[in-house]
Order: structure tokens, then C-alpha cells, then sequence
């Protein structure tokens, strides 16, 4: 299957979203489904893939952190498409995390905290399938600038279909209104990137549309759509021990701060 993304890869680059995400459904069945957070993005890329296939399979990586207002437009999208939303959740509560990793995991390490809630979540849903579709854009972080909008992902070993790779903010934005598309009020509130409540602010004038995501810290992508192989396992990361004090991974180290 990656030889084949290979030769499709340059074909494909010219498609519409549309005709992007019809060829995802036909070549891989019930075996595609959407990863969603529910930004601008997210909520237009539903519309135009229900359009296309109504019984849309849609998974959302629900950190039990999100913003109430998050919840509320995962149930409004639900009930204007009659679809479904998959909550896919950590197989670590938040109250067994501080109770293994301390309080507040997320300001003192976020990757940590991401790859608990997010990353590994992600790789246990991403296992039973053989594509995923996602609404990055090329222009949102470095990361994504080098993005096709069908790869295959060496860091989770499967399709990768992006159908909104080369759109900007401003098409999105058209489209969501043209389309009347239900969206996180948030966005109204100076909000462009949304995540967790605790690692979310509003962004101002003049700052990045991301400035806003784990502000204080280097980090700017949770690590779903970083390339290369997946992140280390939490096995490697400090934890707590019954005593309270910190314990070390595989390599008997003590740890604190930010993961390598």
C-alpha cells in the first residue's frame, strides 16, 4: 500500500476535496473513516464528506479537557447530519494521570500530557483501520507545510488523506459561511486554533493563529501529524511512585520537566 500511495501521490494533488474523498470511500470502504477536533476545518470537511457519503464515520480525539462549548457543537453536528461522532478516549483517566504523573501534567509537560490523551488514543483507533481522513491545511504549522493530500503515515502505518491540505483559512472560512456550517463560537472570541481549556487562550492582535496553543512552551503540533515514527511510549515517561516521589523510565532515570 505505500508503493501505491507513491505512484497515485502526484495524480491525486490536483483533485477537489470532493473527488479526493469519493476515491477514499470507494477504495477503502468502511476502512476510512475522519479524525475530527471540531475547528473550522473540521466542521466543513464534515459537511462536504456527508454531502458525498451520508452515514459518514466520524472519531474525535475527546481529551476529557475540551471546552464546554467543544462538547456542545460535536451534539449540534450530530443532530444537522444525523450522523454519529466516535468518542475516542484515553485509556488513562484524568484523575488516574495526576494521580500517576502529578497535577497538572499539561503545564509542566505537555507532550506527556498529549501523548496520554491524544497520541495513543489516536494509535489504538488508527490500528483497526487502513486510511484516515484529516482537515490539516499546509499552512497552519511547519509541520504541515510539506502535507499531500494522500500519504501514507509512517508515524501510525497507514493511508493519510488530507482533502483540505491547500485550502487557506479564508476558503475555509467562505465555505462554512456560504454553507450555513454550525462551528465553535469560540472562533468569534479570538480563538482560531482550539484544544484543551488548559492549554488554550485567545491569541492577540498580531499574533500566530496557533500563538494561543500551549502558549509558554515551543510546542506546536499534539503530535498526531508530526512525521516519522511514533513517540516514545509512556513507559519512558515519569510517573509517580506510591511514595510520591518521581520515578524515571525504562532507563531508571529521574525525570521532571519537558520530554526530550
Amino acid at each position: 500500500m505505500k508503493d501505491d500511495v507513491a505512484r497515485i501521490h502526484q495524480l491525486v494533488e490536483h483533485w477537489s476535496a470532493e473527488d479526493l474523498l469519493r476515491w477514499a470511500f470507494a477504495a477503502f470502504g468502511n476502512q476510512v473513516q475522519m479524525a475530527s477536533g471540531f475547528g473550522v476545518e473540521g466542521v466543513a470537511l464534515i459537511d462536504i464528506a456527508v454531502s458525498i457519503r451520508p452515514d459518514l464515520r466520524v472519531f474525535t480525539l475527546d481529551t476529557e479537557f475540551l471546552f464546554p462549548e467543544t462538547y456542545a457543537l460535536m451534539e449540534q453536528i450530530e443532530k444537522r447530519y444525523n450522523i454519529r461522532v466516535e468518542r475516542v478516549r484515553s485509556a488513562l483517566r484524568p484523575e488516574e494521570q495526576e494521580q500517576a504523573y502529578g497535577a497538572e501534567l499539561w503545564a509542566r509537560d505537555p507532550d506527556a500530557c498529549c501523548q496520554f490523551r491524544k497520541v495513543e488514543p489516536l494509535a489504538d483507533k488508527l490500528s483497526q483501520l487502513r486510511a484516515w481522513i484529516t482537515s490539516i491545511r499546509r499552512d497552519q504549522t511547519a509541520a504541515r507545510a510539506s502535507a499531500q493530500k494522500v500519504e501514507w503515515d509512517e508515524k501510525f502505518h497507514l493511508v493519510k488523506i488530507n482533502p483540505l491540505v491547500d485550502w487557506s483559512a479564508a476558503r475555509v472560512w467562505q465555505y462554512v459561511r456560504d454553507h450555513d456550517v454550525p462551528y465553535n463560537p469560540l472562533h468569534d472570541q479570538n480563538y482560531p486554533s482550539i484544544g484543551c481549556t488548559h492549554c488554550t487562550r485567545a491569541v492577540q492582535p498580531g499574533e500566530d493563529p496557533r500563538a494561543g496553543r500551549w502558549s509558554g512552551f515551543t510546542k506546536t503540533e499534539c503530535g498526531l501529524h508530526l512525521r516519522g515514527p511514533e513517540s516514545k511510549s509512556t513507559s519512558s515517561l515519569v510517573s509517580l511512585s506510591a511514595s510520591g516521589t518521581l520515578k524515571g523510565g525504562t532507563d531508571g532515570a529521574v525525570a521532571s520537566g519537558a520530554t526530550e
